[in-house]
């Protein structure tokens, strides 16, 4: 999953991009409100977490401008300010969740995956196709009763092909959602991790598309 942090604290941005990375998303950061706003419009996330008291532009008026234009990326609002008719403006400008500083971490995550959940109806709280299981609240994947251990790629990966099942996922977006834009990835990097999960939950159950991707099946 891809995700866009908007922080000017350029310390807390890094922690966070650090820790979400930790858990296999792919993160972007941005420091201020005009960049954030951009980015969030052409960049193909899956979810943003937002500062409201940014430089250029505030929190509030990024996400009203999003939602002004038809834009309906999930929004986890942070901010300082902890007042209940501040997280009133907030969640009423179009954020989808609101969360005050100083906040705990774990929380934090579970917020932000409820949120994705929330996000469209193809995300339930746990992912199953046929007898293959992921529970990304305990990032747990099974095959029957069988418990299947993979890396943080290998997981991601998955992550990803499951919530699109029965769908062609070109490599493009793969390396786009999967894998961390700001570094460099060989290009071989997709097929390679497929080669690695295929041999985790069986061959047959991810097919290539010939000339266009990856497809997920029972």
């Amino acid at each position: 999953m891809r995700l866009l942090v908007v922080e000017d604290e350029a310390r807390l941005a890094a922690a966070l991009q650090r820790g979400l990375q930790a858990e296999g998303f792919a993160v972007d950061v941005a420091g201020d409100g005009l960049t954030g706003l951009d980015l969030a419009r052409h960049g193909g996330y899956d979810a943003m977490i937002l500062d409201v008291m940014l430089p250029g532009l505030s929190g509030y008026r990024v996400v009203r401008q999003l939602r002004a234009e038809q834009q309906w990326l999930p929004v986890l609002m942070l901010s300082a300010k902890d007042g209940e008719y501040d997280q009133a403006d907030g969640l009423d400008c179009g954020a989808d969740d609101y969360l005050t500083k100083p906040f705990s971490y774990v929380v934090l995550l579970a917020r932000l995956r409820a949120l994705l959940r929330r996000g469209a109806p193809q995300r339930p709280t746990v992912l199953t196709l046929g007898d293959l299981s992921l529970d990304p609240a305990r990032r747990r994947v099974t095959s029957g009763d069988a418990e299947i251990e993979l890396t943080a790629r290998e997981y991601g990966l998955l992550e990803y092909l499951l919530r699109r099942a029965g769908q062609v996922v070109s490599k493009t977006e793969l390396l786009d959602h999967v894998w961390d834009a700001s570094l460099e990835t060989a290009p071989n990097a997709v097929e390679v991790y497929v080669g690695y999960l295929r041999r985790k939950i069986g061959r047959d159950r991810l097919q290539t598309v010939r000339g266009a991707g990856y497809r997920l099946t029972a």
